[in-house]
């Protein structure tokens, strides 16, 4: 049995270096042995000892693989072989590239130079999991083809070396948002956070259906397959726990209800009050199409949003939640529509600079606004303010988990929303530094939200987020379809980068300069649940698999008989 300073590699090489082909110290073949086989996403190991007496070992995996005749000449030589009437041979070669080379003498291995399949120490070693694992940082980021676990750099992630995770790929074969949630699930579970896992909070907005309604729910379609997955990554296996859920409030009528079809129990409705919508300045944000920062209306939109805050604009004395606006005349606003009336009113006198053109455009905006997000912001008491304002990081939100449904609003009554709730969580982040544990911020369609082209208030915030939450301790993990469309500071500053399956075309663009050629390549025929990822340390992607998710994505799903059973379940995660 070979031996590598103390660690033990297979009893028999799987190969030799071949000297046919170039050896390099960053890549190079292996001739593959009869009766043994080398696969995609193997890793390899070669012991190179040097004329000085060092040695050395090359660490890689297997991104090509290969098979000829040799002594064949001729396409059709394949036919008289298969027959035996021409003497020919079966090579099958891999082709490998470096990963990791300990001690760093980066030297070609000779031609000759025994492959072998690297195993445990070796495996950790070659992936630099070994690091991780000393350094306590390493957190389960999916299981590899053979079963063995992936392991991520919690210190790229948690703003300690690096922050945030960018995911691509086809909506609906790509995974994404699942592969999202299930690293939440592995962040919050496997007690890699430590102390700070108690303080850890996530914030979920649901864009697509109503699948992340159910978080909290055990799926009655987790088979043994998948619980041996996750009891090969150490992970408990059932729903998330403190879980609350924020659904719109419907729109029309004095009752405030969430506008959920598939689930009412336990679902809470939002909305903003007139006094929060004038103070904090939120009128920006339903003008947060892509090119409304450089137009001559933003121009108009700060000068409304002074005149909403001004000090001498009065609120309901009897908290119901009334704003009077100083104008032309006192003007009391008991709903949205009629806040938008008095701003018409005043308009003129507001922003006398601006042209009479601009001052219809936005005018006509506000109405459109008001049609579609005009019933999220409302006249509320003091005690419904309390009850239906989203809160993440009060004291007394008191839950882990936050999802935000917002999958049946308008576009520009999504874009508010998202707009509203992230800028106040980084205003509480910024007011309140080192009184909040991380919070990660699960955002799909990333590319509606900080678009490569304009500006708007929305990607200026999700940009401070993507430059600065590393300090704050807000953790983007966004997602879309195609990277090409979202601004390059946000993705630039994603220190892990995802893609599951992706377009030909869009795997081309230089955005997915951290994938292989061969990865490229497999990346148009990756399967749901399987996706490559890159991190800092690593020079090459990794291929990951996750499983089925332990938590219900439809009503369908959900396990009513299991609710009990469930329970016991969650008492084991998030300790």
């Amino acid at each position: 049995m070979a031996s590598v300073d103390g660690a033990f590699l297979t009893a028999e090489p799987v190969g030799r270096v071949i000297g046919t082909e170039d050896a390099f110290a960053l890549s190079f073949w292996v001739y593959v042995r009869d009766g043994r086989y080398l696969q995609l996403d193997d890793v390899v190991t070669v012991p190179v000892d040097l004329p000085d007496g060092q040695s050395v070992r090359l660490h890689g995996i297997v991104d090509t693989v290969r098979s000829r005749f040799e002594g064949a000449r001729f396409d059709s030589d394949a036919d008289a072989a298969s027959e035996q009437r021409l003497p020919v041979g079966v090579a099958h070669a891999a082709h490998v590239t470096v990963t990791r080379v300990e001690p760093e003498i980066f030297v070609a291995p000779s031609p000759g130079a025994a492959a072998y399949r690297s195993e445990a120490t070796q495996r950790d070693e070659a992936l630099y999991f070994d690091q991780m694992i000393a350094e306590k940082t390493a957190f389960v980021a999916g299981l590899a083809r053979d079963g063995q676990r992936i392991y991520g750099n919690l210190e790229f992630l948690d703003g300690t070396r690096g922050a945030h995770m960018n995911i691509s790929g086809i909506s609906g074969v790509a995974t994404k948002t699942s592969y999202a949630l299930f690293l939440l699930y592995s962040l919050l579970g496997s007690g890699v956070l430590g102390q700070r896992g108690s303080n850890a909070k996530s914030i979920i907005f649901n864009v697509k259906g109503e699948d992340l309604l159910w978080l909290d729910k055990p799926n009655n379609r987790l088979d043994e397959r998948a619980r041996d997955a996750y009891a090969r990554m150490g992970l408990p296996v059932g729903p998330f726990r403190s879980v609350r859920i924020w659904a719109p409030a419907q729109k029309g009528g004095d009752l405030i209800i969430p506008a959920s079809a598939s689930r009412q129990e336990g679902v809470l409705p939002f909305c903003w009050s007139l006094s929060d919508f004038c103070r904090e300045r939120m009128l920006r944000f339903l003008f947060a199409e892509a090119d409304s920062e450089t137009s001559q209306i933003s121009f108009v939109i700060r000068l409304v949003e002074e005149w909403l805050a001004r000090p001498t604009n009065v609120l309901d004395p009897d908290d119901r939640g009334f704003v009077s606006v100083n104008g032309v005349e006192l003007v009391t606003a008991r709903s949205f529509p009629e806040l938008v009336d008095a701003i018409e009113a005043n308009l003129p006198l507001i922003a006398q600079h601006a042209a009479e053109g601009t001052r219809q455009a936005f005018i006509r905006r506000l109405f459109d606004a008001a049609a579609t997000a005009g019933h999220l912001v409302r006249a509320l008491t003091k005690e419904e303010r309390q009850q239906h304002t989203i809160r993440v990081l009060d004291a007394d939100a008191g839950r882990q988990v936050t999802v935000i449904d917002i999958n049946n609003l308008p576009d520009r009554a999504k874009r508010f929303v998202v707009g509203v709730v992230v800028r106040r969580l980084v205003e509480q982040t910024e007011s309140g530094a080192g009184q909040h544990g991380l919070t990660f911020l699960v955002l799909d369609e990333l590319n509606k939200y900080a678009p490569r082209d304009g500006w708007s208030p929305i990607k200026e915030v999700i940009l401070d987020i993507a430059e600065r939450g590393r300090s704050l301790g807000v953790i983007l993990i966004g997602a879309q379809q195609t990277a090409s469309e979202v601004e390059r500071r946000v993705t630039a500053n994603a220190s892990f980068r995802v893609a599951g399956r992706l377009d030909t075309a869009e795997a081309a663009r230089a955005e997915y300069g951290f994938l292989t050629d061969a990865a490229k390549a497999r990346a148009s025929i990756l399967k749901p649940g399987t996706m490559f990822v890159h991190q800092p340390e690593i020079p090459v992607p990794l291929l990951v698999q996750f499983p089925f998710p332990a938590w219900a994505t439809r009503k369908s799903e959900v396990d009513s008989a299991g609710d009990a059973a469930g329970e016991a379940l969650r008492g084991g995660l998030l300790q």
